[in-house]
């Protein structure tokens, strides 16, 4: 007579993926309603909790950035590894991996229950602050949607072999809407932000408006200093304190930042831009305070603005584009001179 072999009760690989699989679901459920919130937010800005920005800030969409690429790896990895538990729980599983299977499951539908309260808390929290907008009827849709998609799938998991047609059903459409709904927003995300190309433009461009910002505030300071302007832009170059002239970072394009002298008092500067300037409502992301780009300059008091994030004056369109600036006395003395004995 031989003997029977026994099923191992636990095995390994069973407890790594079902892991897995808990690991990766929870990541992708965040970032995936991490993402949503915050394409709304820019897709759909609202007045009451945004500022007019001129220019390209590249903070606006580090959250977006975040999530995305976490979703973007986290996702097939949990539906590949989806893929390998539901074939490895249709086998015969021992009465470890049995226990495992349902703890998993419920270990599951906790967790993704504790993310969409958490969400829902937050959206609730928006609303009574008076956020009734369409932004916050989408928020509310598609947060149910998720949890609705997560709960029914792994609800049905627990249910016993007699539902194995159901089961593999509900499965695979849980699976197909799971695609479209990343697939999806993931594309949205893409059109709110941009592309990585325009990315990179736009950073490009930011660039671009602090460097001439820099050289802006070295030809005041030179003025103050002389009392005259300097003839070429290579004069503001100071060995002792270590400034030299930026560098256009596309300069292999031939691009370069040019300066011209207009009269005592007014000069020029030129940059070649990638992309138009971006402006418009931003939602605010910096707890109530209003950031300098939002500021609006009276070009009556001062026709130079301070340097330092200010870029309502340095609004330019794609390719070559001039700024005029002429030094107010008033505002921008000459340094008194030092007492010769």
């Amino acid at each position: 007579m031989e003997p029977t072999i026994q099923k191992a009760s636990l095995t390994p690989k069973f407890f790594f993926v079902s892991l897995g699989v808990i690991v990766t679901l929870i990541t992708s459920v965040s970032s995936l309603l991490i993402l949503f919130f915050e394409t709304l937010n820019n897709k759909f800005p609202d007045a009451l909790n945004s500022v007019y920005q001129y220019g390209y800030n590249t903070y606006n969409f580090d959250t977006i950035r975040s999530s995305l690429s976490t979703l973007i790896i986290f996702f097939p990895i949990f539906f590949a590894l989806s893929y390998f538990w539901r074939k490895i729980s249709n086998g015969d599983l021992g009465h470890t991996d049995n226990i495992i299977r349902k703890w998993m499951i419920y270990i599951i539908l906790f967790l993704s229950s504790v993310v969409i309260v958490i969400d829902l808390v937050t959206l609730v929290r928006y609303f009574v602050a008076g956020e009734i907008t369409n932004r916050f009827i989408f928020k509310v849709f598609g947060t149910a949607i998720v949890a609705i998609v997560v709960g029914f799938n792994y609800y049905f998991e627990l249910k016993e072999n007699e539902l194995n047609i159901w089961k593999k059903r509900i499965g695979l459409i849980a699976g197909i809407i799971s695609i479209l709904i990343v697939t999806g927003l993931i594309s949205l995300s893409f059109a709110v932000m941009g592309s990585p190309q325009k990315q990179r433009a736009l950073r490009f461009d930011q660039r671009r408006i602090e460097d001439l910002q820099n050289i802006q505030y070295q030809i005041i300071n030179y003025w103050q200093q002389k009392e005259k302007l300097p003839a070429v832009i290579s004069d503001v170059s100071n060995p002792l304190s270590g400034y030299s002239i930026p560098v256009d970072p596309e300069f292999e394009k031939d691009n370069k930042y040019e300066y011209l002298v207009k009269d005592k008092l007014s000069f020029e500067l030129c940059a070649t831009f990638s992309l138009d300037m971006q402006k418009g409502w931003q939602e605010s992301n910096y707890g109530g305070i209003t950031p300098m780009s939002a500021v609006k300059i009276d070009n009556t008091v001062s026709s130079y603005p301070y340097p330092g994030g200010i870029n309502e004056s340095w609004d330019h369109k794609t390719g070559r584009t001039c700024f005029i600036r002429t030094i107010d006395k008033d505002i921008y003395p000459p340094f008194p001179k030092p007492n010769v004995r």
